[in-house]
């Protein structure tokens, strides 16, 4: 009697233990088999095609190797990136379409590349398309800032990042990014007729440039930021094929989940710090208010007592992480590609360097001035074609959604390949494969054959670059004064190899000949 009503709870728990396993095992093999079998079939019958789904890691294990083979040696010095960067885009295209289907571990992911499809996501005007949801290591590097936020937050970091980067604010910004290019020239005397790895030196020009006119501080003070986003940005870069079983990260931590953590919480305290110091100068009289840049902005409205326009302290943080990494990773990126680009293709730097010294002479560029140089924007406008900083944009559909002709299924990432878009040929030409400025020569819609979809490297639609105008100028101001003092040719050192590290930058850094340049030689 006693055995058998002791037996009574043991039976029900165990039944309970087998029924709870059971539901576990059901949704774990719904979520990643026969939900991937489903929406494989599914896209397959609208002609969406794609390597064949693999159990848990999808086809991450064959991304991978496609890029470690691909970063394993220098390349052909040639300017088609997309095979470089995307091995996997490239060899997929070629065989299922200019639109295909991939797997990342469970998770789809629809390829675009069509212009008019990439158009459609990128307007958004039925919102049917927000930002990707990310790894929990990019949302700790960025958080939630203005790359990843959403709905009314997003609305309340733009227009502060607008206020940031209006025409007007970017104009009081030149003579903050003449005396940081002025201190790079000067070092660079020290390297007349020698190799100088022009990748390092924009890293630090542009860390010193976003400090400067955005943050108040010189490059020494955010240095220790710079190197902690770097590192982290290389953690994710390393790891981004890594498929986890869900869940497991709670119980188990990798030796970089922990380096991870402890740099973000680094980077936190230096912001603090940062706010701290600002703060005081403020309440000291030394500012007009919290100061008139970035950073000032962002303090004031972390301090206002109004609800629309009051941000919270993490997002204050991260809005300082995005607009640091916005503001270096990607201009380096950009002057680091287009210097490579002049070093070989020297025609165009001599003509590039003849509009500038008949429009400025020996004389420090002026802001208004800058919009003047055609052919600078044009050798601008071929780099970021052939070496656009941002090589993915990425996006998600929430609830089911057309596209085109396509009925994209719930909870699909979409990503849009945006080196393909730049080189294809049935846009651009036959020559889309070469470094041809003068494809610009009548305007950026005459170039895409009126196609404002086929030229991505600022994005399109309402979430494009807020930095945009800043980002240009810079440029400008930077090849201006680099091509008033030297000219410049590639090293035989030079190993090709165009990689994509949060951004596509140069896996051995871009190594250059400096000459001092002589007037009487043009």
């Amino acid at each position: 009697m006693v055995l058998a009503t002791m037996a009574n709870p043991l039976i029900y728990f165990s039944v309970c233990l087998f029924l709870y396993t059971l539901i576990i095992l059901v949704k774990f093999l719904n979520k990643v088999w026969w939900t991937p079998i489903r929406i494989q079939s599914l896209m397959k019958s609208q002609g969406i095609e794609g390597p064949s789904y693999r159990f848990l890691h999808g086809n991450t294990k064959e991304i991978s190797s496609m890029i470690r083979k691909i970063r394993s040696s220098p390349q052909e010095l040639r300017h088609h990136t997309l095979p470089m960067v995307h091995p996997h885009f490239h060899s997929w295209i070629k065989i299922y379409g200019m639109n295909f289907l991939q797997w990342y571990g469970p998770q789809a992911q629809l390829i675009i590349t069509e212009p008019e499809l990439v158009k459609q996501i990128l307007s958004n005007k039925d919102r049917s398309y927000p930002k990707t949801k990310v790894s929990s290591e990019i949302k700790k590097l960025l958080g939630d800032g203005i790359v990843l936020s959403e709905g009314e937050k997003w609305v309340k970091l733009r227009k502060l990042a607008n206020h940031a980067f209006h025409g007007e604010s970017v104009k009081g910004m030149v003579p903050e990014m003449i005396a940081s290019l002025e201190i790079m020239l000067e070092r660079w005397r020290h390297h007349h007729g020698k190799e100088i790895d022009i990748f390092s030196e924009f890293k630090i020009l542009t860390s010193e440039v976003i400090s400067r006119t955005s943050f108040g501080s010189s490059y020494l003070e955010g240095q220790h930021v710079f190197d902690m986003l770097t590192r982290m940005t290389h953690i994710i870069s390393e790891n981004n094929y890594r498929v986890r079983i869900p869940g497991i990260g709670k119980f188990f931590k990798a030796s970089y989940d922990i380096e991870f953590e402890n740099l973000e919480a680094k980077i936190r305290e230096s912001f603090m710090n940062m706010m701290k110091k600002r703060e005081k100068d403020a309440m000291l009289g030394e500012l007009d208010g919290y100061g008139h840049d970035l950073f000032g902005l962002l303090l004031k409205a972390y301090h206002d007592s109004g609800e629309t326009r009051k941000i919270s302290l993490d997002d204050l943080i991260d809005q300082c992480k995005n607009f640091y990494l916005a503001g270096q990773e990607t201009s380096a990126s950009a002057l680091t590609w287009i210097v490579f680009l002049l070093s070989v293709h020297t025609d165009w730097q001599d003509r590039a360097r003849k509009e500038v010294l008949e429009l400025f002479g020996q004389q420090i560029p002026s802001q208004d001035r800058i919009a003047k140089l055609r052919i600078m924007g044009m050798v601008i406008n071929e780099s970021l074609r052939l070496y656009t900083p941002n090589a993915i944009l990425m996006r998600r559909v929430e609830r089911e959604t057309r596209l085109g002709k396509i009925t994209v299924p719930a909870n699909t990432e979409v990503y849009i390949s945006t080196l393909a878009v730049h080189q294809n040929p049935e846009i651009w030409g036959e020559d889309a494969l070469l470094f041809k400025p003068e494809r610009f020569a009548e305007g950026l819609v005459k170039a895409t054959n009126n196609n404002i979809a086929a030229f991505l490297p600022f994005g399109l639609g309402p979430r494009n670059c807020a930095g945009m105008n800043f980002a240009i100028t810079e440029t400008k101001l930077a090849l201006s004064m680099i091509l008033q003092h030297y000219s410049f040719t590639l090293s035989p050192t030079y190993a090709h190899c165009p990689t994509e590290v949060l951004t596509m930058c140069p896996q051995h850094g871009v190594q250059v000949i400096l000459q001092p340049y002589e007037p009487d030689l043009l």
